[in-house]
Formats: C-alpha cells, structure tokens, sequence
C-alpha cells in the first residue's frame, strides 16, 4: 500500500479539558482525506473512546476549509485493499463513527463536501460559520451516497428534499444546510473557533452518564442496525461504481477541468 500522505501532522489532535479536537490538516487540498488519514481519524476516536477523560469529540478543519471530502486519487487504491480482503481506511473510520458512544460535535468553516457533510448527521453539535458551503456530488462522479446518507438524510429533511440533494449533487450554502436538519447553530466566521470550543467545553461539564445515556435514546440501537444495514447497501453499490465506466469519466474531467461527457 501506499504511504502517501502518512504524515501525522495531516491530522492534528488537541486536548481542551474534557474535548479532543481532531483537525484535519491538508489546507494546501482543502483538507482532502487521503487513506493514511482516515486511519489516523480512527485511531483518534479508538483513543477518546477508552479515555474517560475524554468526554466529547470534536471536527473542525485548518485553514479555510472544513474538508473538501475524499481525495479523488485516493479512490484508485480501493480495489488494492479489496483485492486483500480488506476494508479501506475510510469504511473501518465510519464502522467507528457509528459505535462511538460519546458525544461529537464539528465545527465548519468554508467547504464540507462528500464525507464533510454526511459526516454531519452523525455529530450532536453542528457549528457552521458564514462560509460553510456544503456539497454531496455522489451522482456527479457516477458514485451513490455514503456513510449512511441515504438513509439519516430523509429522517432529516424529508424524502423530497434528501432527493434533490443527493439526486443533484449541487453544492448549497448554510441557509440550505440548516434546512436540511443538518446545521444546529450559526455564526459569523470569526466567531466560530470561540463559540466552538464553548460548546465542547459546555456539553463536557455536564453529568458524562447523563450525556451518554440521553444520546443512545436519542440513537437507538434498533436505528443502528438499520444504519449498518443502509451503510452496507450503500458501500457495495459504491464499490461497483468504482469500477463504472460513468465514475473513470467524471474523475478525468474534474482533472483535465472539462464537462464530463456521459452515454445514454
């Protein structure tokens, strides 16, 4: 495999009391998520999880972006772990994200696009600044939604609404964000990092049985199956998508900045 990217200063880790921030930090690729980061995001929640001081995660991206999603080059080394009988890095993170027992939260400035916003659905606090736009482009690289969007989306906005979102694949800013259930609180950007770690500070204060306890009512684990179930469809359509003569055009039209051009 490779180790392009395996720096761990790609992913930074802060202590704040009771609230570990994971930041993503590639601000030269908007926070594009390579492999090596994904695992290095999953090895951050393993650590909070057995951590009792660690009372609530927390997202947030350096620079001017959250994330700009998964790197598009990443995706070729797909068929590399398939081909081993192995998940890739970005499966074993979202298996990981939906077990996670402790409150999370994520703060967004600038671009949250593919996994920087399905993401969002799984966080108990969503901070979104002036400049957060939001982007779920799955049809537009011939790919399905992941990580559950597919389902939690419609819990959240409606089937219309989720329809038009994941069907398009347009971008949308703040406004449409918190519309769609997915934005719990706004701000202006510069105060984002403040109220940000105000909130994780707040919501780690509180009673840790009473917190954990109020969230599993509030995800039960009837609705988790389901999920597994939603994620598990949803990752064998995307793996045949990978493999679509629709997702290798649309790949190189975003490098070689053209229109794609699809069959009938």
């Amino acid at each position: 495999m490779s180790n392009r990217d395996a720096d761990p200063e790609k992913v930074l880790l802060e202590r704040d009391g009771g609230v570990l921030w994971v930041r993503f930090n590639r601000p030269e690729k908007r926070n594009a998520l390579t492999g090596p980061m994904y695992r290095q995001i999953r090895s951050a929640l393993l650590q909070a999880a057995g951590d009792d001081n660690v009372r609530v995660l927390a997202f947030a991206g350096e620079g001017d972006a959250f994330t700009a999603g998964n790197d598009l080059e990443d995706f070729a080394t797909w068929g590399d772990y398939l081909a081993e009988g192995r998940q890739p890095p970005v499966l074993d993170l979202m298996d990981t994200v939906l077990a996670f027992e402790k409150p999370m939260m994520a703060a967004v400035r600038g671009p949250a696009v593919g996994i920087g916003t399905t993401l969002l659905p799984h966080c108990d606090l969503v901070l979104a600044s002036e400049t957060a736009r939001f982007a779920l482009p799955f049809t537009r690289l011939g790919l399905v939604p992941e990580f559950g969007s597919s389902m939690l989306l419609p819990c959240l906005a409606g089937a219309v609404r989720a329809s038009h979102a994941l069907l398009l694949g347009e971008p949308f800013d703040r406004d449409r964000a918190v519309e769609l259930g997915l934005v719990s609180e706004c701000c202006e950007d510069g105060q984002l990092d403040m109220l940000a770690r105000e909130r994780g500070r707040s919501l780690a204060a509180l009673p840790p049985a009473a917190v954990r306890a109020t969230r599993k009512l509030l995800r039960p684990d009837h609705e988790r199956d389901r999920l597994r179930q939603a994620m598990e469809a949803e990752k064998q359509a995307f793996i045949a998508g990978l493999g679509s003569a629709e997702h290798r055009e649309a790949v190189a039209a975003f490098f070689e900045k053209r229109p794609p051009r699809f069959g009938n």
